[in-house]
């Protein structure tokens, strides 16, 4: 089963969190979407529940001679953190990837500056963060992020997607207090063939749903 668009699927899993809230287990939420896709899956989840809407920006590391098969991820300055069983796969040691890491790190902060526009970043202390992507493929960006929002001491942390991997969603069970994936076909390929309408992004639509949604 296919969702329509990114805007339905943000609608359905809203509606779960939404269950979830008035449950009582999502005590003063904060959305942190993972830009750019998972903004706008994260706007209809930020809307539903009455929460701020903010973004944590993570670049995916890639192979130098195939960009789109990760192998890493990359949050702040924090040091890259690697999938060591992938690297010995391809027999890649991490100062072959440092360019890449350098490059991508530079990307990562061009979008911070842009998309925070000089506000700081959300105290998560104490609050239930939910972390929203419109899908999980490997499953590395969305670790790196776990990690480092769970170093921010949150009461609670959710990782919500609406389609992944089965294997990427078993793996970072361990990462979250809670995984909440709607749909992990067995017959898994990529996110975008789980979507009838899955356009590229620009940084235009992540400023504008900050604009319309976000609580500083």
């Amino acid at each position: 089963m296919q969702f329509h668009d990114r805007e339905q699927a943000g609608r359905e899993l809203a509606g779960r969190l939404r269950f979830e809230q008035e449950k009582g287990m999502l005590t003063d939420p904060v959305v942190l979407a993972l830009p750019r896709g998972g903004v706008t899956v994260a706007q209809e989840v930020a809307a539903a529940l009455g929460a701020p809407l903010d973004v944590l920006v993570v670049r995916k590391i890639g192979v130098p001679y195939e960009e789109e098969l990760g192998v890493g991820a990359i949050v702040g300055d924090d040091e890259p953190l690697f999938d060591e069983s992938a690297l010995a796969q391809l027999g890649l040691g991490e100062p072959e990837l440092a360019p890449v890491v350098e490059r991508e790190r530079e990307e990562l902060h061009r979008r911070e500056r842009l998309y925070r526009q000089g506000h700081p970043a959300p105290d998560l202390t104490g609050r239930t963060v939910i972390v929203v992507d419109d899908g999980l493929a490997t499953g590395s960006t969305a670790r790196a992020a776990l990690r480092f929002v769970r170093r921010r001491q949150p009461a609670r942390v959710v990782l919500a997607v609406p389609v992944g991997s089965p294997d990427a969603t078993h793996r970072l069970r361990a990462e979250a207090d809670e995984v909440l994936c709607l749909q992990q076909p067995p017959s898994f390929i990529a996110v975008g063939n789980c979507y009838e309408e899955f356009e590229q992004l620009t940084d235009d639509d992540v400023l504008r749903a900050l604009h319309t949604t976000a609580e500083y």
